[in-house]
């Protein structure tokens, strides 16, 4: 597979989204809980990952990684669609399908609310270690559908964790899939030109609540306000120099939904509102759409620079 080192090459297609600003916004919501891995629900090992990392011996069920992740589907989804509602700020939330199938009324709720449900796989797991192209096939066919069957809205986006497989993209186009988000690499979507009709919406994990959880990463909830702060700030004033753009926020509910993080959600909506329409929020699905409709596919591919096996 190549590897694109080059991309636009600092020659961006003159794009304007569709209120007229030339940056987008797209606030993403993962819903994961009861999709991570626990020995409690059968799966080899549990989720070490959480506020702590779990102290529970490999192979024996961790009811308080349990309990971490459940907060985020009994408590922390309710406060964060209260602000989306309030805000008028319309989110991408990412699905996982075994959360789904396990409290289908969640996924309904952010549906009806106006927001996108998008594929995130059948397990809060990486798609690149699949051990064969007919397993992922299952399993992404699998969340889709419960997803559909929950929401009525069958996803057109997809973005797992981690990273693809070697299948995974031309799976997501056998399947109906728009778009994929399994790409840190760019501000701006462009289509793949080894899977003709997939575009690639890119993704960010810098401006995403997860650095909570991580060593050097955000500790108060200001801090993340103040990064996106500055990221807009960056992106805004490339903007006006008519270069388009995409900044991606992402948000967990056992993360942000937490009272001492809720403001890093929170602080970040007040600021996406004042900006008024000098951004465009949207869904994933519509910017997507919108940049397929202003940018052909011939028009911007990239340039190999260096290829690897």
């Amino acid at each position: 597979m190549a590897r694109d080192l080059i991309g636009y090459g600092g020659q961006w297609p003159d794009l304007r989204w569709p209120n007229g600003a030339r940056l987008a916004v797209s606030v993403a919501v993962n819903l994961e809980e009861g999709a991570e891995q626990q020995v409690g629900d059968g799966d080899p090992q549990s989720e070490r990952m959480g506020e702590v990392l779990s102290v529970v011996p490999a192979g024996v069920r961790d009811m308080g990684q349990e309990q971490i992740f459940a907060y985020g589907t009994r408590a922390g989804i309710w406060r964060m669609l209260e602000a989306l509602e309030q805000h008028r700020v319309p989110a991408t939330f990412l699905m996982c399908g075994r959360a789904v199938q396990r409290a289908p009324a969640l996924a309904r709720a952010a549906v009806a609310a106006g927001h996108e449900a998008a594929a995130h796989g059948w397990l809060w797991r990486p798609h690149a270690d699949y051990a064969s192209r007919d397993a992922e096939a299952a399993d992404l066919a699998r969340c889709a559908e419960a997803i559909a069957q929950a929401t009525g809205q069958r996803p057109r986006g997809f973005f797992c964790r981690g990273a693809e497989s070697a299948w995974t993209r031309g799976l997501l186009l056998e399947q109906g899939f728009r778009y994929t988000s399994n790409a840190f690499d760019d501000d701006l979507p462009y289509h793949d030109p080894a899977h003709p009709g997939l575009l690639v919406v890119p993704y960010a994990l810098d401006s995403n609540d997860m650095k909570f959880f991580h060593p050097n990463g955000f500790v108060r909830a200001g801090e993340m306000v103040d990064y996106v702060a500055d990221a807009l700030a960056v992106l805004l004033a490339e903007a006006e120099r008519g270069r388009p753009r995409l900044l991606n926020i992402g948000y967990h509910l056992r993360i942000a939904g937490r009272p001492g993080r809720f403001r890093a959600f929170e602080g970040v909506l007040e600021q996406l509102a004042a900006l008024g329409g000098r951004i465009w929020l949207a869904r994933r699905a519509e910017i997507a759409e919108a940049f397929a409709a202003a940018v052909p596919p011939a028009a911007f591919t990239g340039t190999a620079s260096t290829t690897r096996p």
